[in-house]
């Protein structure tokens, strides 16, 4: 086992807020699931996964109870505690000390002020692109005054934010991976205009094109959810914004993480995260881990939780990566692969140092 693995200090380079109010045991494991807020087959829990094993492991002795306890007891003892101070304790039972937050979900969620506060950290904020979109659109009468504000609106939210994140562009630039034209980008904003009704984001591929463009304009590192399709279909975006001086990150590769992994060796400034898979894969992360750091350069792969709702979803994701790293490096230590030095070098690289450099975090981050 490697010591530093254990105590390394985390940037949680992709999250979101953690829920305001007190939760029942079925809301609870909703958000253990996939996708938050879907319930689970009937019979059937999501305490019954790696990642609902993995909260009964590592959250409960944050709370003063023993691992492993049944998930009515954890949720009793999280209710009598209430709602902040198990939250409080429970971020600050992770080790990380900077959290780069997505505040563009729905819901009566914490933000980067709150965050920060409870857990004893820093926070900076992630604008997520669609979001931004809506917002101009709710204030712009016309297609014209829309993408003029649209675009200093981006270049606007650069100055303040760490990065800008989006989750249905990325699906867009598959096989026409530069930007549109000025034709193309009217058209679609007014198709949009048109039809949306408040709270619908943009969905034309056009307009997602146009928002990517705009944020590769501004030089702030570029977060694209992958979900479950295969990286490889962002290549050609990858070599389109090539040598422009922004920072792809590739989100939540799994399964496909070791795509992802290739992707991030064969371009300098993409990057791949190594979150939420581990807290997915639970007992298995060490596996999942391993396999990532046979493709991508250390310097490539930077750590997350990508946890949402739950403060039980950044403890998993902070306790299962420093497991899994400590297995793994620990593992290699001890075949003598690889010095004792070199293993705590690149655990620091994971765990901190990556993000602060494509983020442009400094010393604190």
């Amino acid at each position: 086992m490697i010591d530093t693995a254990t105590s390394v200090r985390l940037v949680d380079q992709y999250c979101h807020g953690v829920l305001r109010a007190e939760l029942g045991l079925g809301t609870f494991e909703t958000y253990l699931g996939p996708a938050a807020g879907a319930p689970p087959a009937s019979g059937t829990t999501f305490f019954d996964t790696q990642t609902g094993f993995a909260v009964r492991r590592w959250c409960p002795p944050l709370l003063g109870l023993e691992p492993h306890c049944p998930p009515a007891h954890y949720l009793a003892r999280r209710r009598e505690l209430g709602v902040v101070e198990a939250g409080r304790r429970l971020l600050r039972g992770t080790g990380i000390v900077t959290y780069l937050v997505d505040t563009g979900l729905p819901g009566d969620l914490a933000g980067p002020a709150e965050i920060a506060a409870a857990g004893e950290a820093e926070a900076r904020e992630i604008v997520r692109l669609e979001l931004l979109a809506e917002q101009v659109a709710d204030t712009s009468g016309t297609v014209e005054s829309f993408l003029a504000n649209l675009a200093e609106a981006v270049h606007g939210a650069a100055g303040s934010a760490v990065a800008f994140t989006t989750v249905g562009a990325g699906a867009q630039v598959g096989g026409r991976p530069e930007p549109p034209g000025p034709g193309e980008v009217r058209g679609a904003a007014g198709r949009w205009l048109g039809e949306r009704r408040v709270g619908d984001p943009p969905t034309d591929p056009v307009l997602l094109r146009h928002l990517l463009w705009v944020a590769v304009a501004t030089g702030l590192p570029l977060q694209l959810h992958v979900g479950v399709r295969d990286p490889m279909l962002l290549a050609d975006f990858a070599a389109a914004t090539a040598g422009l001086g922004t920072d792809l990150v590739l989100l939540h590769g799994y399964p496909h993480h070791r795509s992802a992994a290739h992707l991030a060796s064969t371009h300098p400034h993409v990057y791949a995260d190594l979150g939420p898979a581990l807290a997915q894969t639970g007992a298995r992360a060490a596996a999942v881990l391993a396999e990532t750091l046979e493709l991508a350069p250390f310097g490539k792969l930077l750590f997350s939780t990508g946890a949402r709702g739950l403060p039980e979803l950044h403890v998993v994701g902070a306790r299962t990566f420093r497991d899994a790293l400590s297995q793994v490096l620990g593992g290699w230590v001890a075949e003598g692969a690889w010095s004792r030095t070199d293993a705590e070098r690149v655990a620091t690289m994971l765990a901190s140092g990556n993000a602060g450099r494509v983020y442009r975090l400094g010393s604190g981050g």
